[in-house]
C-alpha cells in the first residue's frame, strides 16, 4: 500500500478519517480466558449470600438482581476467580495478587495463539506493546509476556496504561507507527484483559488477511467527559483502583458512535446489549450483522479492550466475506475509536 492522503469523512463532529501511512497487515489474533467460566444465575446465588450484599441500599440491590438475572445479553463470565467468593475480597494486596498471577499467563498465552494463528516465531518479533486497565506489575507485563513465550531480550518492549477499554485502536496505530519507522518489521500487541494480535509490514501467506487502511478518534472535550465518566477513583488505602460510570455514560456513547458515518461491516467492539440495538437502528443494520459482537458478549461478558480482538478472532473464523469492516471501541476520556479493515 502506498502513502494515501487523508480524506475528509462524513462526521457530523468534524473529524477526520485518517489514512495509515504504510503497509500494515493483521498477521494473526489470538485469544485466553480463564478457565474457570460462571453463569450469570451462579454469580448471582453466590452474590446474595455475601456479607457485602445485605450491606446494600434497596436500590443497589434491585441493580445487581437486574444486571444477574435480566435479558441483557450476557450468559457467562470466564473469571479468574476459583471459588468465585474470592470476589469479594477487594484489598489492594489480594487485588495485586491475583493480577500479578493471572495477568501474565493469559497474556502470554494469548500472545502465543496469536503467532501460531500467524506463523510467526517469537524471535522475529521487533517490538511488543501492551494495555491493561486491571493491574499495575514494575517491571511491566511486558517483561513477563517476552520471557515467557521467548521474545529476543533487544525486543522493543512498550507498557501503555490509562487508554481502559479502547486501548486496542491505539495498539494499532502505536504498531503502525512503528512499522513506518522502518526499524520495526512485526509487531504483538496484546490488551489483558485476555487478547493478542500479531501486525506486520508485510502480507504473509495465511489463507485470511486483514489491511487496516484508516483509523478515526473522537474524544470529547476533557471536562465534559469529567461529567460523564470517572474512570479511576483512588480509594483511602493506595492502590485500590476502582472504575465509576454516571447514568449518563448510555446516551454520552450512543452520540459518540453514531457520529462516525463511515463505512462498516462487522468487529464492532460495543459491550452492552442496548447499545447494540441503538447501532441496528440508527445504521439499519439486520440482527446477524452483530452477531460476533453478540457472542461474545454473551460468552463473556464485558472484557474491555480485549473485546476486539476477540470479535475479530469470531469473524475470522466463521468465513465471513472478504470487504470492508469497520471495528469500533469505547474508552475512557469519554473517546470513540474506530478503524477501517479490508479484509481478502
Amino acid at each position: 500500500m502506498r502513502v494515501i492522503e487523508p480524506v475528509r469523512a462524513p462526521d457530523t463532529c468534524g473529524g477526520t478519517l485518517k489514512r495509515y501511512s504504510s503497509a500494515m497487515f493483521i498477521r494473526g489474533v489470538g485469544t485466553a480466558a480463564p478457565a474457570t467460566r460462571y453463569k450469570q444465575s451462579e454469580c448471582w446465588t453466590v452474590l446474595q449470600d455475601a456479607e457485602a450484599f445485605a450491606r446494600l441500599s434497596p436500590r443497589s440491590r434491585a441493580l445487581l438482581r437486574k444486571v444477574f438475572s435480566g435479558l441483557n445479553g450476557i450468559d457467562s463470565r470466564a473469571l479468574a476467580l476459583n471459588p468465585l467468593t474470592h470476589a469479594f475480597n477487594l484489598t489492594p494486596n489480594a487485588l495485586h495478587a491475583r493480577f500479578e498471577k493471572n495477568a501474565p499467563v493469559l497474556a502470554a498465552q494469548a500472545a502465543e495463539r496469536a503467532l501460531i494463528h500467524a506463523g510467526i516465531s517469537p524471535d522475529e518479533i521487533d517490538a511488543v506493546l501492551i494495555s491493561t486497565c486491571t493491574g499495575y506489575l514494575c517491571p511491566g507485563l511486558t517483561s513477563y509476556v517476552s520471557e515467557r513465550i521467548g521474545l529476543r531480550p533487544s525486543v522493543f518492549a512498550l507498557d501503555l496504561v490509562g487508554q481502559g477499554c479502547v486501548a486496542a485502536m491505539p495498539h494499532l496505530r502505536t504498531a503502525e507507527t512503528l512499522l513506518a519507522s522502518g526499524r520495526t518489521k512485526t509487531a504483538l500487541s496484546i490488551c489483558v484483559e485476555r487478547g493478542a494480535i500479531t501486525t506486520s509490514s508485510e502480507p504473509g501467506m495465511e489463507r485470511r488477511r486483514v489491511d487496516p487502511l484508516a483509523q478515526r478518534s473522537r474524544c470529547a472535550a476533557l471536562q465534559n467527559a469529567r461529567r460523564h465518566v470517572e474512570e479511576y477513583s483512588h480509594a483511602a488505602c493506595a492502590g485500590d483502583c476502582r472504575a465509576s460510570f454516571a447514568r449518563s455514560i448510555r446516551a454520552c456513547a450512543r452520540a459518540q458512535q453514531t457520529s462516525s458515518r463511515t463505512n462498516y461491516r462487522l468487529g464492532l467492539a460495543l459491550r452492552r446489549r442496548d447499545v447494540l440495538a441503538a447501532l441496528r437502528g440508527e445504521f439499519g443494520l439486520s440482527n446477524g450483522e452483530l452477531d460476533h459482537t453478540a457472542t461474545v458478549l454473551r460468552e463473556y461478558g464485558s472484557i474491555s479492550s480485549a473485546c476486539v480482538y476477540h470479535v475479530l478472532q469470531h469473524t475470522l473464523a466463521d468465513g465471513t466475506p472478504a470487504g470492508w469492516w469497520w471495528m469500533s471501541a469505547f474508552g475512557a476520556g469519554f473517546s470513540c475509536r474506530g478503524a477501517l479493515l479490508k479484509a481478502a
